[in-house]
């Protein structure tokens, strides 16, 4: 039965139109998540097949003076040459992180997790690219990386992406913002608050 006009919203009323909007934004941070990933993704692959057509192996090439330098190299390892052995190790750690990534976009509830989730995934899935199809063989690839700063190793878009999201995950979490967009402190019932401080800012 039609409330009459004017009569006061019951708390199951509330509830039932909260429901809609509360979907709704679940749908766009999981959108976020998975359209930052591969946007991320399809940049890293696109600026490596431009560094291996136009870059000379170990030969650098200054970009931003000597700030910034474009020098191709292969890594078989992870940063600072480590675990140059077990590549297959860190291919499958990968594959892991962005299938879990996946897996917690359709349950993420806060704007900062969703972006960070989503550098992680587009880096992650970057770098287990390569690993996959570059030589010499699949789950043994080595990573093509090109961009070179002084005293530090030599990265790519991919990597860039997952230091980012490291800094942005750890300022959200000192903020105290969980996973599920809530405060710290806060039930489940924080969340609208939560969510409009973040969409403020």
């Amino acid at each position: 039965m039609q409330a009459e006009a004017g009569a006061a919203l019951t708390p199951a009323d509330t509830t039932a139109s909260a429901r809609p909007a509360g979907a709704s934004r679940r749908v766009v941070l999981t959108a976020t998540v998975l359209g930052l990933g591969l946007t991320v993704w399809g940049l890293d692959q696109l600026t490596k097949m431009w560094a291996l057509r136009e870059l000379t192996p170990g030969v650098p090439r200054p970009l931003v003076g000597e700030i910034l330098q474009l020098n191709l190299l292969f890594n078989p390892g992870a940063a600072f040459s480590l675990g140059t052995g077990v590549t297959p190790v860190f291919a499958t750690i990968q594959a892991v992180v962005s299938l879990a990534i996946v897996v917690a976009a359709f349950r993420v509830g806060s704007a900062w997790w969703a972006v960070g989730l989503g550098l992680v995934l587009g880096g992650a899935s970057g770098n287990l690219t390569d690993r996959l199809t570059r030589p010499p063989g699949f789950m043994h690839g080595h990573v093509v990386d090109f961009l070179q700063l002084p005293n530090w190793p030599v990265f790519n878009i991919a990597d860039s992406a997952i230091v980012t999201a490291a800094f942005l995950l750890a300022l959200t979490a000192f903020r105290g913002i969980g996973f599920d967009g809530s405060r710290e402190g806060e039930g489940a019932g924080g969340q609208r608050a939560t969510d409009a401080e973040e969409n403020r800012g």
